[in-house]
């Protein structure tokens, strides 16, 4: 019994390593996951003025990371973002937001 719980944690351990791997190997991972916001927020970020929505192209990093951490912890108020933000982990916002910063 005790070999399969170490043969178990190994095989889990070896599966998330992968898929770290993996997410640091796919050059377009940011833009994949970016992809998910331009329903919202536009295509490449660029909010359609008077829609309701906030550009997100070229706003500095640190901001959106701060407004992504706000609204899922629920210090800022939200109709869907304190949802969406639930689903991505630290990296992966972080990827987002330096993925909006690099837009002009």
């Amino acid at each position: 019994m005790q070999l399969f719980r170490w043969t178990a944690a190994l095989c889990l351990l070896g599966t998330l390593g992968l898929a770290q791997a993996e997410q640091k190997a796919d050059p377009n991972l940011a833009r994949d996951l970016a992809a998910t916001c331009t329903g919202c927020h536009g295509s490449d970020g660029r909010a359609v003025p008077g829609a309701g929505f906030e550009a997100l192209a070229g706003v500095d990093k640190a901001q959106l990371m701060q407004k992504l951490r706000d609204f899922r912890s629920g210090a800022r108020p939200a109709t869907i973002m304190h949802q969406i933000s639930r689903g991505y982990t630290e990296a992966q916002l972080e990827l987002i937001a330096a993925y909006f910063a690099a837009r002009k």
